[in-house]
């Protein structure tokens, strides 16, 4: 009998790939076809010059992750894909808030909510207020919440970035992609 994991939970899958026109699209597509919702996915510039960063939050079984992984690395263009539990990664999201500037007035509600959820006030204008907050997802949902009472003129929240805990499997993987970069030019 299989001692693997059929739980469901949160994985972050981190992609290193060239900045290609199409590739996200063909790694969404590898996730969606399977019927698997992408929680979050972020894209940014990695460490390493000339490699791009793809992180993407699924909630699935850990085969699941598994077989994503492994059909995402054979997709031209992702040089490595690495997926991760929470417990393994250190994990933030952002999040931006309108509120109407009338609700801070005659009060000091939206302070201490502020103040009591390590948010911080990045404009006062004068038909609204935003204010940033950055935590877990469930950190975000919390402010959002106790705004709603307030008003809420718009809410975004951006997906996840991931930095990974166990440093040697990415570092010595990086580290093999630069010396290959450096060797190709």
């Amino acid at each position: 009998m299989s001692t693997e994991n059929t739980e469901i939970q949160e994985y972050t899958l981190t992609v290193f790939c060239e900045n290609k026109t199409g590739l996200l699209a063909r790694i969404v597509a590898v996730i969606t076809r399977r019927h698997y919702n992408i929680e979050s996915l972020t894209a940014s510039p990695s460490s390493t010059e000339g490699i791009f960063r793809f992180t993407i939050m699924v909630r699935v079984t850990e085969e699941q992750v598994r077989k994503l992984a492994k059909q995402i690395d054979k997709q031209i263009d992702v040089l490595k894909v690495f997926y991760y539990t929470n417990d393994e990664i250190i994990y933030q999201e952002i999040a931006l808030y309108k509120i109407p500037t009338k609700v801070f007035y005659n009060s000091n509600v939206v302070e201490t909510l502020v103040r009591k959820h390590n948010a911080r006030v990045l404009a006062i204008e004068e038909e609204y207020i935003v204010i940033e907050k950055t935590g877990h997802q469930a950190d975000t949902e919390a402010l959002l919440d106790a705004f709603k009472d307030l008003g809420v003129y718009e809410f975004v929240r951006s997906g996840r970035v991931a930095i990974v805990k166990p440093m040697e499997r990415l570092n010595n993987y990086l580290k093999s992609l630069e010396q290959e970069f450096v060797s190709k030019n």
